[in-house]
């Protein structure tokens, strides 16, 4: 049931991870566009994806979090005390995000204030929502007195953790980046496919660079999980080529729909196998899967709720990507 728990989880926070990094990405190239006067080209293909999903997106971030809690309690004991700090930024930035994004929609268009506060939030929410990954590597967290007590000093003079926050905003544009390239080309917008194709290839490389950097910084900080990653080599050398082939593709300005299947493989390959690397641990070394998990009644019902929450998530998701993301005439604006 632990494992089983911990699966459906990680499977929630990558869909999150994909969505969110789309949602984020577009709010912040959106900015760009306005400020770098190319609003023309971007503005009305990137409103045209967000004005459907962006309430959507944090569905998945809620079911994680309700999961989490639920499936182990103890992890609110740890997590709950240590970030406190970074947690409330993260909710924060939610917050003035949904409210910037109401008020460049429904207010002025092209305001370049509520549009640079809403892409700088998108861009920030991931920044610390990822601090929450290098926690987990360990080595910042002490038990003091029987309660956990984060080291900021530590945390944020570590080059690990700014190493995840730098591949954390690089995969948001990068990914952002490449779906919007597709988006732009289903809506046959030769403009801002062009212009996003360049984004994406630009983004492609700085992404691997800063990927090997946290392997590197693994080395030094924990062994156990470099070497974990390492008998993993094969899932991340799959993720490399589906990597590859995504650029290629890109470059060659063909099957865009193609890269967008194989961007997603390449972070499945690559989320999921730092999680068997990482595997019992939620928080090395304090706090394992099978330490802090729920009783057995607890953990049915939980899943048996999640169950039917994807029953009907599934559903409205479906109905969201054909009566807009995909309708063709929404997609080429011919209709709101």
């Amino acid at each position: 049931m632990e494992i089983l728990g911990i699966s459906v989880l990680w499977t929630f926070l990558f869909g999150y991870v994909i969505l969110g990094s789309i949602d984020f990405g577009a709010g912040f190239f959106n900015a760009y566009s306005i400020f770098t006067g190319k609003e023309r080209v971007l503005s009305k293909i990137i409103q045209r994806y967000l004005s459907p999903v962006w309430e959507v997106t944090n569905v998945f971030f809620v079911f994680f979090f309700v999961g989490i809690v639920g499936f182990f309690p103890q992890s609110a004991f740890y997590f709950g005390t240590i970030l406190l700090v970074p947690g409330s930024i993260a909710l924060i930035l939610m917050a003035i995000r949904g409210s910037y994004y109401a008020f460049e929609s429904y207010g002025t268009k092209g305001h370049k204030g509520y549009a640079f506060m809403y892409g700088l939030a998108g861009l920030l929410i991931p920044a610390s929502l990822s601090v929450v990954l290098a926690i987990a590597q360990g080595g910042f967290v002490e038990i003091v007195e029987g309660s956990p007590v984060l080291d900021y000093f530590a945390l944020f003079t570590s080059p690990l953790s700014w190493s995840i926050v730098v591949l954390a905003l690089v995969a948001v544009l990068y990914i952002s980046a490449v779906f919007l390239t597709w988006y732009a080309d289903k809506a046959k917008d030769a403009d801002a496919r062009d212009l996003m194709r360049k984004y994406a290839l630009f983004w492609a490389v700085p992404l691997i660079v800063a990927a090997s950097g946290i392997i590197i910084e693994l080395y030094s900080h924990n062994r156990a999980l470099f070497d974990g990653i390492m008998n993993l080599w094969y899932m991340f050398a799959i993720s490399f080529v589906l990597w590859a082939l995504t650029v290629w593709f890109i470059w060659k300005r063909r099957n865009y729909t193609t890269a967008v299947w194989l961007l997603i493989g390449q972070f499945a390959f690559a989320f999921y196998g730092y999680g068997i690397a990482h595997y019992p641990y939620l928080l090395y070394p304090h706090l394992s899967i099978y330490e802090g998990f729920t009783n057995q009644a607890m953990a049915i019902s939980l899943v048996v709720v999640f169950v039917l929450g994807l029953a009907l998530l599934i559903p409205s998701l479906y109905l969201l990507v054909r009566l807009f993301l995909f309708d063709k005439d929404y997609i080429q604006g011919n209709k709101e």
